[in-house]
Formats: C-alpha cells, structure tokens, sequence
C-alpha cells in the first residue's frame, strides 16, 4: 500500500527527489501547522489520475502582503507566525532588549573603559619605574669598602658625602684628552674635594682646598691589607689619594676633621664634561673682567653663558687666573656642581625620558661610589646640592688660619665648632674663607 498522498506515485516523482530512506516505505511527512491539506480531492484528481505540476496543488501559503500572515495583523488559518510583534527574537516589543532596535551598536561603558585604562597606565608606570630603577642600580660602580677603614670616628645625625673630582683620564682618546686640556699625566689625583652634609637644619656644603695642610695618620692598605703606622707626617691633602686612593683618603679627612663620612662619590673628567652635555649645559655667570686660562682652557667673556661640557670642566679647573688661586676655584667648583644639580633635579629632565635616561647613564657610568652607595643615597646628594644653589643651605669653604711651606692651615678652632654643629645636625654658625 502506497503512504504518498492520492495520485501520487514514484513514477510520477521520477525519482528525482527523496531518495533520504533505506526502507520501502517512505518517511510519513511531518505534520506542520501552517501547511494544511484541502479536506478532500488533496491534489485535484482522484485515483489513477496523473499529480499535477509542481505548484498546481501546492497548499496556498502564507501571504507576506498587508492584512494576514506574516505581513498583515491577523493571522491565516488562525497561525500566527509571530514575527510581526518581535516575539521570535526575544521580545520586547519592535526595539528588541531594552528598546534597542536591532543592529544598533550598544552605548560604550566609560566607566569600565576609564577604570582599565587606568589600571593600564599605572602598571605601565609601575613597571617602567621598577625597571629603570634596577638598570640605574645596576650602573653604579661601587669600588669603594669603606669597612677598610679603621679607627673611625662616631657617627652623628644627618648624613655626610665626601664628594671628589678626581684628574683621572681613564678611557679617554688622545683626542679627547686634548679637546679637554686634561694633559696625559699617569694615574689619577684629586682635583677636588667636599663634604656635603644634610639633615633637618639646611644642607652645608664645605669645600677643602687640595692643598690644605693635614696629617697622615695609621692605616690599613687598601691592596695589601698590611697596617702603617703614622708618623706624625704632613702633607697636602691631595697626596692622601695619591697614596693610597678613596679609604686613604677618607681615613685623613676624618682623623684631621674628627667628622664620620658616610658615604663616598667621586668623578673623572670625563664623566664630568659627559654629565653636562646630557643636560644641555649648565648656566652660569662668568665675574667681570672674564676669564682666561690657557691650561685649563678656560676663555670665557664676562656674563651669564651657558656652558657646554668641555667648557664647564675648564670653568671648574680654572686656577692661574684666579687671584685666590686654590681658594677661589674651590669656589668655583661648589657653584658650578650646585647649578649642575639644579639642572638635573628640575621637571624638565626628570620628566623628559630624552633628557633623564642619557643623564643617568652617564652620570651613573661616571660615578665611583662606596659599597654601600644606594640610589636614594645619591637622589638625596643632589636634592641637597640643589638646595644648596637654592639657597635654603649654606656653602663655604673650609676655615683657614694662615700657611705653611705652601699648604694651607686649618682654623683649629673654627674646625673643631663646624664639626660639632655638623655631628649634632644644627644649624651651621660658623663660616669659611
């Protein structure tokens, strides 16, 4: 028995469609609601008639006109497909969720998208700050043990810097040593020195003349470890790194002064000249009558100028053409570092990456400093150098009482008032040449 509809036959069909089952009988067709058979005839034509072509007696379908089915406002046969009320898609009347028609862009949340840009920016910030301050550590050359020093005096408040410019030419060309009328000299001396304290009563700046007048006392040897004893021996302040470098040095400034060095920090010429140039110079005003030295290199017109690298460490070397000669450049030295640190410590370097990394790099490639030596220990150096040129603090040189055989003698006295202030971190009364 046949389940096809009446009149309908595989001849009829042909065999072009429907072949989807393995079984003799055909799948019966699904039931759907919007297809309706006609009560009787079906097709047209009774038994042993011929199905008529496709579309004759195809059930009528929906009309998508106006007035029924799916376009109009009642349904066919009582079948409503629902999509003239949004029903199929979810509701909510014909502007879909929340009154939103469809393919409309939903509004932006500015409140999620402000809170992840800025949880952007601040690990961005984080991790950039973490990661220059461990490349900045890492620069550092910490050479110096100050633990080699012996018979050191006690600690008081506040924090002192024993800050040397040393005459040293190491990794410079012959032309740069020429450039910068450094000379080919062997080894290395100290140019310059001071000790730079800061605590609560103001930041003081002292400088001690190169050829001040001081006792070699008992010490260990840096190298050898072996202790020599002192003998009562005078010399010029210089010679002490001369003769054994930094903790020799530190050992003479602390017998002679009785005050604590904390930390040490020192710098070659070439660092020097580098550190200025980074910067974009340094501003300073040159005395009336100008000044000209022709082995420091030093030509300058009187005025405020800006002053390149190389110019800046002829300013700072400057001696014969100075009428104080030593205690005159010392001067000089405490001037130009204070605006040097001003510079640096000003918004627009530290806030400028062009400006602040190619500083740091060659300042902290340049810097000989003592094991100890952290980079807040070096921020707070210059912040206090900056005050100093501020001037919230105080700059002198050390008291001198007159000379002996050329070297310059200490005001005992005096000293001894500087270094009480300075250990008990008061405020300093006492001034120098």
């Amino acid at each position: 028995m046949n389940d096809w509809p009446e009149a309908w036959s595989d001849e009829n069909r042909g065999n072009r469609y429907g072949r989807g089952s393995a079984s003799a009988q055909p799948e019966g067709a699904r039931a759907m609601r919007q297809v309706r058979r006609p009560a009787s005839g079906g097709h047209g034509g009774g038994p042993g008639q011929s199905a008529p072509p496709y579309g004759g007696g195809v059930p009528p379908q929906p009309s998508y006109g106006s007035g029924g089915g799916y376009g109009g406002d009642t349904a066919v046969d009582g079948y409503d497909s629902g999509y003239n009320t949004g029903q199929v898609y979810g509701g909510g009347g014909p502007a879909g969720p929340g009154g939103r028609t469809r393919g409309e862009r939903p509004a932006p949340n500015w409140r999620r998208r402000i809170k992840w840009t800025a949880i952007t920016v601040v690990t961005v910030l984080v991790v950039t700050t973490i990661g220059t301050y461990f490349w900045a550590d890492s620069k550092l050359n910490r050479e110096v043990d100050l633990s080699k020093v012996i018979d050191r005096p006690d600690s008081g408040k506040g924090t002192n810097y024993l800050i040397v410019g040393s005459d040293s030419r190491a990794g410079m060309s012959a032309e740069e040593k020429k450039k910068l009328h450094t000379g080919s000299a062997e080894g290395k001396r100290t140019d310059s020195m001071m000790i730079l304290h800061t605590g609560d009563n103001g930041d003081t700046l002292i400088s001690l003349p190169r050829d001040s007048d001081v006792e070699i006392p008992t010490y260990r040897g840096s190298e050898s470890g072996k202790t020599y004893q002192g003998t009562g021996r005078h010399v010029k302040l210089n010679a002490a790194y001369a003769e054994d470098g930094p903790e020799l040095l530190v050992r003479t400034v602390e017998y002679n002064t009785g005050l604590h060095i904390d930390h040490y920090v020192e710098i070659g010429f070439a660092g020097f000249a580098n550190i200025v140039d980074a910067v974009g110079g340094v501003d300073i005003t040159i005395p009336k009558g100008g000044m000209k030295d022709t082995k420091s290199g030093a030509d300058f017109e009187a005025g405020k100028q800006t002053l390149n690298g190389e110019q800046a460490l002829a300013f700072v070397r400057t001696r014969y053409a100075l009428a104080g000669s030593d205690l005159d450049r010392t001067k000089n030295q405490q001037k130009f570092l204070s605006a040097l640190a001003n510079k640096v410590a000003t918004p627009a370097t530290v806030l400028n990456p062009f400006k602040l990394y190619p500083t740091m790099g060659a300042g902290l490639d340049s810097l000989i400093v003592d094991k100890d030596m952290g980079l807040f220990d070096l921020a707070d150096m210059f912040w206090a150098m900056k005050s100093v040129n501020g001037g919230d603090g105080k700059s002198m040189n050390m008291p001198i009482s007159g000379s002996t055989g050329g070297n310059l003698v200490w005001d005992k006295a005096k000293v001894k008032t500087l270094v009480e202030e300075l250990k008990n971190d008061e405020k300093v009364t006492v001034s120098g040449n």
